[in-house]
C-alpha cells in the first residue's frame, strides 16, 4: 500500500511539508544551532526513503512540485528590494560594492579551487553559482553544461552553513556594523542564510535580503564572461 502511495504526486509533497515541519518543531524543543529545520528534514527524508526502499523517482514526482514554486519565489523577492528601497537608497553604494565583490569571490573561488583540485567541468559549472538562490543557481549552471541536481546541493550546503554558523562568524571577525553583517550572510548564504540575518536584527535581515536579489543579477551577469 505504501509503494502505491509513493507513486502519487502528494507521497513527495506531503513527505516534504511534514518532514519540515517535524524540524521546525525540533529546532524550537533543542533550540540548538545545528537543529537548522531544512537540514533535519533532508536527513529525514533521505532516511525514510532509505529504509522503505521508495525510488527517489516516486518522491521526485511531489518534490517537482516544489520546484515550480522557485521561479515564481524568485521573482517575489524583487518586492523585498521594493519594500526595502529606503534602506537601499540609504546604503547604495555598500550595496552595491558589497554584493559585487561577495558575487565575485563567490564564483571565480569556486572556479579556482576546482581547477586545484582538477574537477571536471560539469561539476565546475555545477558548483561556480553556490551562493545565488535556488532558481537562479540553477538557470545559470544548466546555462553552463551543469547539473541541476548538484547545483541545488551546493546552493543547499552553502544556505545551511551560513544558516548555522553566521553568528559564530561574524563574531570571530568582529563584524559589528549591522549593514555589513547583513550584506555578507545574504551575499553568501541566499535566503536560508538570511532567516538566520533577520534573528540578528531588522537592518540585517533587511540587507540580507536586498542582497538576495542584487547578487542574484550581479552572478548571472558575471557567469556571462566565464
Amino acid at each position: 500500500m505504501l509503494k502505491t502511495l509513493a507513486a502519487t504526486p502528494m507521497f513527495g509533497l506531503t513527505l516534504s511539508v511534514l518532514a519540515f515541519c517535524f524540524g521546525r518543531w525540533v529546532q524550537k524543543k533543542t533550540k540548538f544551532v545545528l537543529c537548522n529545520p531544512l537540514l533535519i528534514a533532508v536527513a529525514c527524508i533521505i532516511t525514510f526513503l532509505s529504509v522503505t526502499g521508495i525510488p527517489y523517482s516516486d518522491f521526485a514526482k511531489g518534490g517537482d512540485i516544489i520546484n515550480m514554486m522557485l521561479g515564481p519565489v524568485t521573482a517575489v523577492l524583487a518586492l523585498n528590494v521594493y519594500n526595502q528601497r529606503r534602506v537601499l537608497g540609504e546604503y547604495f553604494l555598500p550595496v552595491l560594492i558589497g554584493c559585487l565583490v561577495g558575487s565575485a569571490v563567490s564564483l571565480f573561488g569556486v572556479l579556482a579551487l576546482c581547477k586545484l583540485m582538477q574537477a571536471d567541468q560539469m561539476m565546475t559549472m555545477s558548483m561556480m553559482p553556490k551562493s545565488c538562490t535556488s532558481a537562479i543557481a540553477i538557470a545559470i549552471a544548466e546555462s553552463h553544461g551543469g547539473d541541476a541536481g548538484i547545483a541545488s546541493a551546493g546552493v543547499l550546503a552553502a544556505g545551511l552553513t551560513g544558516a548555522v554558523f553566521s553568528p559564530l562568524f561574524v563574531k570571530l571577525f568582529k563584524i559589528k556594523d549591522p549593514v555589513a553583517q547583513g550584506l555578507g550572510i545574504g551575499a553568501c548564504s541566499h535566503a536560508l542564510g538570511t532567516t538566520k540575518a533577520m534573528e540578528l536584527g531588522q537592518i540585517q535581515g533587511a540587507m540580507s535580503s536586498i542582497a538576495i536579489c542584487v547578487c542574484g543579477i550581479i552572478s548571472s551577469i558575471l557567469a556571462l564572461f566565464v
